[in-house]
């Protein structure tokens, strides 16, 4: 099973990516994690993309493209994997389209877990109130900010992939059962 996590920062993508791992035994691929495993691996891709990192500034989407790219290679992500946090712009989208089509595999979904602002303000306050605010990004002001960047960047490739039939929107404001159980579902699983 490939598929695609798409939604607002606090809808629940990480909390479902575990669930989902677990349940299909496929790994979950982070931007992040992927970067920080290239330059550890001291990758030729990992060595610029550390070089970058070390001057502050943001890695391009050729070098995330082409992590991206050798991370789908690997022996665990034949059965299948999750991507999380890729593609965040139609650029990457059709980027990973042709890797994709390259390594001859497809999609097979995208998971949107829809939410509204105002909502996950709310969870993300609560959020904060229960840890103590041990997250950095758990604060109205920065959610805002990071709402607003999804919805400037990320939320057309919503319309990109229902034009592809490969869109299944799930309610992220369910408890998480819930939510689990509409993705499976939607997978027909």
């Amino acid at each position: 099973m490939r598929l695609i996590l798409l939604g607002p920062p606090g809808a629940g993508k990480g909390t479902q990516a575990k669930i989902l791992v677990e349940a299909y035994g496929i790994p979950q691929l982070s931007t992040g994690d992927i970067l920080r495993a290239a330059i550890a691996a001291k990758t030729q891709l990992g060595l610029e993309a550390k070089a970058i990192v070390d001057r502050g500034d943001l890695v391009s989407d050729t070098i995330v493209n082409g992590i991206v790219s050798e991370r789908l290679d690997a022996e665990d992500c034949r059965p299948g994997f999750i991507l999380d946090g890729f593609p965040r712009t139609i650029a990457q989208a059709e980027a990973l389209d042709q890797m994709l089509a390259d390594k001859g595999i497809a999609l097979d979904a995208v998971i949107e877990i829809k939410a509204e602002a105002d909502e996950l303000v709310k969870r993300v306050i609560n959020r904060a109130k229960e840890s103590g605010g041990a997250r950095a990004d758990d604060n109205e002001e920065v959610l805002r900010k990071r709402l607003g960047v999804y919805s400037e960047q990320t939320a057309p490739l919503v319309e990109y992939y229902a034009g592809k039939g490969l869109l299944k929107p799930v309610d992220g404001m369910a408890p998480v059962e819930e939510v689990t159980a509409a993705i499976k579902s939607a997978l027909g699983k």
